[in-house]
């Protein structure tokens, strides 16, 4: 039972949501960063690809264990979030995550890459809270039926950061506070980390000020076992997660590389189209939040979604340094997701076997494929995965119950994959080139694309038996 305090604030949802998307754009910023940082750790310290990729491994990896420790506590001790409130966890991670940032002086100072990688870990540490809690929270404020379009909107401001990280963050690393002979220097990650922290703190001062509704039940049943791991789509949930952000990190890590190897771009180039990688999934998510949304007619999704395509392909083409000739390409793959949108008729489920197929195809294209053909194929990979962390999310936890705090802690639990893939990826590409080192994320999407198909006829299975049984 829901307390009297949430009722009374169910018209009140707005504000809390555009409070947390603000946090979702400053954390997706900050993670993007990550990409910038490898290439720029792989100068400074000579370091192999599996080497930088340990980035990855530490960030990511600090989701696991996080994930695995809030697990353990919510099955012996009754669920932390519900003990202390949304609100506070929302809170605790932000002030983890501005930890890690300032840590990063000291990681800098002594030149020291285990202490960047220390103070990565401190940051995903952080960041595990907010998955937890933010995407938890934004899926209570609403309807059930409606929660896939809300996450899709946070995140397309998450996406909004990641596309906006690598052109002014690498600015800052590469150009700003760089030695003036252009030589690197791990003294430039100083100031632009500390701003980082700055600017966290600040988002938690305004978020702490805000009246958040706590969603917090009046009394709790401690939920004890294993009993979330019943559920058989919890459970592909957890491995097409795992799969899902190991093939967006890997492909999003190797992009400069990638770019460096084929079309022999510096990395002040190179930035400008990671940004269009991470732009696309905010293309997505925007058309995501519209296409999902099933109070809206299909006449106006239409025009809606037209609209907003129009609208952040104009943010991002102000943001990259490039022409338009230089990513016109980019509105073929628009055009695509808007035709994959439609053939998947507001289907969470179908939605995302039909975005994993077309990733697969496009990631086959950058293998086989030279030039300006293969760089647009790895590039087009960013705007099909927009809907894929917000629809195997809800599709895992569908239908847990009272499990869903067990099961939505596994669910982020499994963004482990981001600390995993990049580390196998990285060792392909030491042996065999960064080309041919994405057949890795291949399997990853094919993973997803099964998951798609699973749950399509799941949840037509569950719909009939609750109809038949006339609930």
């Amino acid at each position: 039972m829901i307390n009297k305090e949430v009722q009374t604030q169910s018209r009140n949802y707005t504000v809390p949501l555009i409070t947390i998307t603000l946090l979702f754009f400053m954390w997706g910023f900050i993670t993007c960063m990550n990409d910038i940082l490898i290439p720029y750790l792989k100068q400074l310290f000579k370091l192999t690809f599996f080497e930088s990729m340990l980035v990855q491994f530490c960030f990511f990896g600090a989701y696991f264990i996080g994930s695995l420790i809030y697990f353990l506590i919510s099955i012996s001790k009754g669920d932390p979030i519900n003990k202390v409130g949304y609100k506070k966890g929302i809170l605790f991670g932000i002030g983890l995550a501005a930890l890690g940032c300032i840590l990063f002086y000291p990681a800098a100072t002594f030149s020291y890459y285990p202490l960047f990688l220390g103070a990565l870990f401190i940051l995903g540490l952080g960041f595990t809270v907010l998955q937890i809690t933010a995407n938890a929270y934004v899926s209570l404020l609403g309807s059930e039926d409606s929660a896939s379009s809300r996450l899709n909107m946070t995140q397309a401001f998450n996406a909004f950061g990641t596309t906006i990280a690598p052109v002014l963050g690498g600015h800052l690393i590469f150009e700003l506070f760089s030695e003036p002979d252009g030589t690197f220097s791990a003294v430039a990650t100083r100031i632009p980390y500390l701003i980082f922290a700055a600017i966290l703190l600040l988002v938690g001062l305004l978020i702490s000020r805000v009246k958040l509704p706590s969603f917090q039940t009046e009394t709790e049943e401690t939920v004890q076992g294993w009993g979330a791991l019943k559920f058989n789509h919890l459970k592909f949930g957890v491995f097409a997660m795992f799969c899902y952000v190991g093939g967006e990190v890997a492909v999003g890590s190797f992009i400069i590389s990638f770019l460096e190897e084929t079309m022999k771009f510096n990395e002040a180039i190179s930035k400008n189209y990671l940004s269009l990688y991470w732009g696309g999934a905010m293309i997505g998510r925007f058309l995501g939040a519209i296409s999902l949304n099933h109070s809206i007619s299909q006449a106006k999704k239409a025009i809606f979604m037209l609209g907003a395509a129009a609208l952040v392909f104009l943010v991002i083409f102000s943001i990259v340094n490039l022409n338009f000739e230089q990513i016109s390409f980019f509105l073929v793959f628009i055009l695509l997701n808007f035709a994959a949108f439609f053939v998947g008729k507001a289907a969470p489920a179908r939605t995302l076997s039909i975005f994993a197929a077309i990733n697969v195809i496009l990631l086959i294209s950058t293998m086989v494929n030279h030039g300006e053909i293969a760089m647009y194929s790895v590039l087009g990979i960013g705007i099909f995965n927009s809907i894929m962390f917000s629809n195997i999310y809800t599709l895992a936890i569908s239908g847990l119950g009272k499990y869903t705090s067990q099961g939505s802690s596994l669910v982020v639990m499994a963004i482990l994959g981001g600390a995993i893939v990049p580390i196998f990826q990285g060792l392909l590409a030491d042996q065999f080139g960064v080309q041919h080192s994405f057949i890795i994320p291949v399997f990853c999407y094919l993973v997803i694309l099964i998951f798609g198909a699973y749950c399509t006829k799941y949840l037509s299975h569950v719909k009939t038996n609750e109809a038949k049984s006339g609930h």
